[in-house]
């Protein structure tokens, strides 16, 4: 068995004005966490710095700029990522986290995903969120 593929990816946790977090939900039939909630990003490319990538990402994937961008911290973990041809592969995803705030409020979503809500901190326990939100907003303080 070959060893896995190794992905860098950027994550940019999002807050507007109101201090609610833009969660995005999946595709069931795609991505590394397929039909679950989760937070922005992706990878980086040849010579992009992480931010870069970031505003990249959040540009292509929900159509907003960001102001105020901090490094959180980072996770890691070994994931199998679905295709749109339903083909799957193992891929060890190393994920940077950053803060931000939107400079609007207006999302525009490409196919990464379905759905998007703006959600206020309390309230992310509602959703069906993807193993690596969860580490991430309970890291920050959001869940127990």
């Amino acid at each position: 068995m070959k060893d896995p593929e190794m992905r860098l990816i950027v994550v940019g946790v999002i807050q507007n004005i109101e201090g609610e977090i833009l969660i995005c939900k999946m595709p069931r039939d795609r991505g590394v966490f397929p039909g679950q909630w989760g937070l922005p990003g992706g990878g980086i490319e040849e010579g992009e710095t992480a931010e870069m990538a970031l505003r990249r990402e959040l540009q292509e994937e929900v159509g907003l700029e960001v102001k105020q961008v901090q490094p959180l911290f980072f996770t890691d973990g070994l994931y199998n990522k679905t295709f749109p041809d339903g083909s799957q592969r193992a891929i060890y995803m190393l994920f940077l986290l950053f803060s931000c705030q939107a400079a609007g409020q207006e999302v525009r979503l490409n196919s990464e995903f379905e759905d998007y809500r703006w959600v206020k901190p309390e309230a992310v326990k509602d959703f069906d969120l993807n193993v690596e939100t969860i580490k991430t907003f309970t890291r920050l303080g959001l869940l127990a």
